[in-house]
């Protein structure tokens, strides 16, 4: 962080030529060099679970005796029942598998190892005798016999619960796992402390597994017009703005008709044909319905009135629109940007995942309480899981940083081509070549320091939710208020960091330096970078809530055939959330090529007059779009101080 410490380097920076594109160094060497170690440890600690027989015990599961499933175990000291040959037995099973411990995220339960899992249901220990003799699968302790199983006095507690559920193999990690997971549904229970009647819970539940297939076909909707939107962005954005506002206001309008619908419809069904059982869901289908109603009417007038108030600022993103959407044109592949991203993201997680599962089982056997085997690790290596929290945030981060780059690299590449026909024949794989050859140490440092203001504000997010109903309510207001600070905080360090990863592409300087001429840059030009990103962004926004609104609508009409309409509000939620994530996506990078298309423009504008030898780099539709900004925002008295001359874009 020494380079941020020069008092004179922000002046420097405004009388520095820019020279876009034109000289290529390696940036930010030493925080390259800490990542590439990070990532080391972040391997050591993945060897150091494997090496230690934590995968073996991950995957082919443990009895409660540390005896690993599917081989032969050596002796533990003082342990009963440890160093068993369970060679023949490949499979964990829970005398109880429905008894969770919520606080150590558990299954509270004895577990041994058998040699198949019972695949029906076994209601007696008759049953349970049956399928040990006809299998070989001894489902009671390994001190019982199958012959004693419906004889000795012991097997209430050395033998399965009853009735004993119908249980599968999962696939790669041999636990016997029930089919039917309604045994589960205390569970969310315990965490959906909101609902009072368990009832409303479990048709909630049996409504998602209900409409899975549905869910499922919705979400790939969702997808789908998100790409038919990208589209539609690419090739007809002068017309896209009102398109996008009339499709949202008819969507909006649409949805809350046919819920009003629906709500009439069943207030005059007849309630003398209805059992008396079915009445009370009859009435909470009707309470549910009107909630829908009303909220999907607040939202569509708040909309409309927000849609009143932006109406005149319409032409200024129409202007913006066609410019982001020439460069799509030009650069197609950033379309299929957030995929490589997602893809990159999940293979991480996956990865951060199963090493955070090893560590879970790696460590030395410790006999507990009720003389049962754990795995424990003890010492200073008891606290490799922070190092592996904080490198699930700093890669993530690092990851998101890299298609920052990718993007800017190409977008600033577009621009500052004066002939677009010798643009390279891929400028996203010329600017992914530059990035992993230059500026990974930017990114590493950018990254970093997200997560410096994202560690904090999770742990205190992690107190405040230990302390719930425990602290008072100045202590309460304090969490919430610093909390509430590093959000913004964090947000306002991705925008900067987003604009100085342009910087850098453009210049190729360091993170430091390159931050602080961005913001000199969005200083100088605050008013316009405050009129493009509200309406450019709201705009976007309105791309979301068309994708949303869209799926809910069909999400609604292919569940109207359900008639129990409380089972609606989980499948609902879960594809909006999913439609809303996956728009989000699509509409980032959008959003993203805007933002670093307006950079180019600022420094183009700062650094060129127009004049024979500092000619524009920006076309003619980037211009018209420019005057167009600075005569609206004259118009509304915001303009500020304007520069009059007159700016001539150079086009060969």
């Amino acid at each position: 962080m020494g380079c941020c410490s020069s008092a004179s380097s922000a002046a420097q920076s405004s009388k520095r030529e820019w020279k876009p594109l034109e000289d290529r160094s390696c940036t930010d060497i030493p925080w390259l060099l800490l990542f590439i170690l990070f990532c080391i440890g972040m391997g050591f600690i993945c060897g150091f679970s494997i090496a230690t027989g934590a995968a073996a015990r991950l995957v082919s599961g443990y009895d409660s005796y540390g005896n690993i499933c599917g081989q032969k175990n050596t002796k533990l000291e003082a342990i009963p029942n440890s160093g068993m040959d369970h060679t023949q037995r490949k499979y964990v099973f829970f005398l109880d598998p429905c008894n969770l411990d919520l606080i150590n995220r558990k299954i509270k339960s004895v577990a041994l190892c058998v040699a198949a899992c019972p695949r029906q249901e076994l209601k007696t220990l008759s049953d349970v005798q049956k399928f040990a003799e006809m299998n070989g699968s001894a489902l009671c302790s390994y001190n019982l016999k199958p012959s004693e199983y419906t004889t000795s006095s012991k097997s209430s507690v050395l033998c399965p619960k009853l009735p004993v559920p119908a249980s599968a193999p999962i696939p790669f990690f041999h636990r016997c796992a029930p089919v039917n997971i309604s045994c589960y549904a205390k569970f969310a229970e315990a965490l959906i402390t909101f609902v009072s009647d368990n009832s409303v819970l479990h048709r909630l539940i049996s409504g998602v597994m209900t409409n899975k297939e549905i869910i499922l076909g919705l979400c790939l909707l969702s997808l789908v017009l998100s790409m038919i939107l990208m589209v539609i962005i690419r090739y007809i954005s002068r017309v896209l703005v009102w398109i996008l506002t009339i499709l949202v206001i008819l969507g909006a309008l649409g949805g809350t008709g046919v819920l009003w619908w629906l709500y009439a419809k069943q207030r005059r069904s007849p309630k003398e044909t209805v059992i008396p059982e079915q009445l009370q869901i009859a009435e909470d289908n009707l309470r549910a319905l009107l909630i829908y109603a009303i909220s999907a009417t607040v939202f569509t007038v708040i909309l409309f009135l927000i849609m009143l108030v932006m109406r005149k600022r319409v032409a200024l993103t129409i202007a913006l629109f066609h410019v982001a959407g020439k460069v799509f044109i030009h650069l197609p592949l950033l379309v299929f940007q957030p995929f490589w991203t997602f893809f990159a993201l999940v293979l991480f997680w996956v990865y951060w995942i199963m090493t955070l599962l090893f560590l879970g089982t790696t460590g030395s056997a410790v006999q507990n309480d009720q003389g049962f085997v754990e795995f424990k690790i003890s010492g200073p290596l008891q606290y490799m899981w922070w190092y592996h929290v904080v490198g699930l945030i700093w890669i993530s981060e690092f990851i998101l940083a890299c298609q920052q780059m990718t993007v800017a690299g190409a977008v600033v590449t577009y621009y500052f081509t004066r002939d677009k026909r010798n643009l390279p024949f891929t400028p996203i794989l010329a600017s992914v070549n530059r990035l992993i050859r230059y500026h990974l140490g930017t990114v590493a440092k950018g990254s970093f320091i997200i997560t410096l203001v994202k560690i904090p504000r999770m742990i205190l997010m992690y107190i405040h939710s230990q302390l719930k109903g425990k602290e008072n309510a100045c202590a309460r207001c304090v969490l919430k208020s610093c909390i509430c600070c590093l959000w913004c905080l964090e947000k306002c360090l991705n925008y900067l960091n987003q604009n100085a990863y342009t910087a850098t592409a453009i210049n190729s300087t360091n993170f430091c330096t390159s931050a602080k001429d961005a913001f000199v840059i969005l200083v100088e030009n605050a008013l316009r970078v405050a009129t493009i990103n509200t309406v450019g962004d709201f705009m976007l926004f309105l791309g979301k809530v068309l994708i949303v609104c869209s799926t809910g609508l069909a999400g609604i009409m292919l569940l109207n055939y359900q008639q129990d309409y409380t089972v609606w509000v989980l499948p609902l939620i879960i594809v909006c959330l999913f439609a809303f994530l996956v728009a989000h996506c699509f509409l980032s990078i959008y959003e993203m090529v805007v933002d670093v298309l307006f950079l180019c423009f600022a420094i183009d504008t700062k650094y060129n007059d127009g004049s024979p030898g500092r000619e524009f780099y920006m076309d003619k539709v980037l211009m018209e779009f420019v005057e167009n900004s600075r005569k609206a925002m004259k118009e509304a008295g915001k303009g500020g101080v304007a520069d009059a001359r007159e700016l001539k874009p150079m086009i060969k």
